[in-house]
């Protein structure tokens, strides 16, 4: 198994991508800490890893808060003695105008998106350092690489991402710390769900076009990107043995974005 004696910690975990890759990662022998604001749903998630026969634990975690990071970080410490391995993959989403935009909204979403990708690897790198060992993974977008209307903070959020990813890659590389970007492409998860409504009242267009004309139009074969396709590119990013990969990004997407 590829993480064997691995501790992964994974933020927005109880549903969506973040679930994904915390099955993933304990089908590939991960002990895995179940991170979201959702303790019930992190709770069922780990149920279902532990009834599959791997090692979980919940965790209520609000990223962008300080302590709430802090807290969570010490616990995974306290059950497992390490983490290997962290996925600052917790979002959220929110369309419309950027003149439409309150600065609490704006605030919002990088507080979630750069705030909680930052708490997190602070917390957990001095411990990766320690071990001599890690990678982090950021989830990014399509939208880190491109923009699309009504979705400035997002778009912004998802940029600096890369940003920070490169630069904790150059600190961390002399400590054994890789850090990576997984960008997808439209995945059909809740968080999806709601822009479609969202955008055909915006748009003006019935949701069949939103999904057709907006979502998927520029992909090869007009699919949805799964979250099995991101739990797959977070395995490889978690598993890869040495430095040669990292400060990259990854876009999965059924070739909407190109690079």
């Amino acid at each position: 198994m590829q993480l064997q004696n691995r501790v992964a910690l994974v933020t927005g975990a109880a549903s969506g991508i973040g679930r994904a890759i915390a099955h993933t990662f304990a089908r590939e022998g991960a002990r895995v800490a179940v991170a979201d604001l959702a303790l019930d749903a992190a709770q069922d998630t780990v149920e279902e890893i532990r009834t599959a026969g791997g090692e979980a634990m919940a965790l209520t975690m609000d990223v962008a808060n300080e302590h709430a990071v802090g807290a969570g970080v010490d616990a995974v410490l306290r059950a497992y003695g390490a983490v290997d391995v962290l996925v600052s993959n917790a979002g959220i989403q929110i369309v419309r105008p950027i003149e439409q935009f309150s600065f609490e909204e704006w605030r919002r979403m990088q507080g979630v998106h750069v705030d909680g990708a930052f708490l997190t690897t602070r917390a957990c790198l001095p411990h990766m350092y320690k071990a001599g060992r890690g990678s982090i993974i950021y989830m990014g977008s399509v939208h880190s690489k491109t923009a699309s209307v009504m979705k400035g903070p997002y778009i912004a959020a998802k940029h600096a991402l890369l940003g920070l990813a490169r630069t904790v890659a150059k600190e961390g590389g002399p400590h054994g710390v890789r850090t990576n970007v997984i960008c997808p492409g439209f995945v059909r998860t809740p968080l999806v769900e709601r822009q479609i409504p969202e955008q055909s009242q915006i748009l003006g267009i019935s949701e069949e076009d939103v999904i057709k004309k907006v979502m998927l139009k520029d992909t090869v074969d007009g699919e949805f990107t799964t979250i099995d396709d991101v739990a797959r590119v977070a395995l490889f990013f978690a598993a890869f043995p040495t430095n040669a990969l990292t400060g990259q990004s990854i876009v999965v997407s059924h070739g909407w974005y190109m690079e």
